[in-house]
């Protein structure tokens, strides 16, 4: 596990797998027409949604802090940053 033990990896899978969750969670709960007719209130649906996909961000960050790989999940918590300031700037 030392050899993935790297920030951009940690980065890269930050910035991956919220939108690859957010997605998947469009499309299985079937929002995409919810999501089409609510424009007028984007900032409640949109806050909700990157709460929801930033999620799985989290649950890696402690398994990688748990089986000491720190860099890793170091990358995680930085990759998942834009996720978070704009769950909080479209939240309010």
């Amino acid at each position: 596990m030392a050899r993935f033990d790297k920030y951009w990896i940690g980065a890269l899978l930050g910035l991956i797998i919220p939108a690859a969750f957010a997605l998947t969670y469009i499309d299985v709960m079937n929002l995409w027409y919810p999501l089409k007719t609510l424009q007028l209130q984007v900032g409640s649906v949109l806050g909700k949604l990157l709460m929801v996909s930033v999620f799985p961000d989290l649950a890696l960050i402690y398994v990688f802090y748990t089986t000491d790989t720190w860099r890793l999940s170091k990358g995680i918590l930085i990759g998942a940053m834009p996720y978070v300031l704009a769950m909080i700037y479209f939240s309010f």
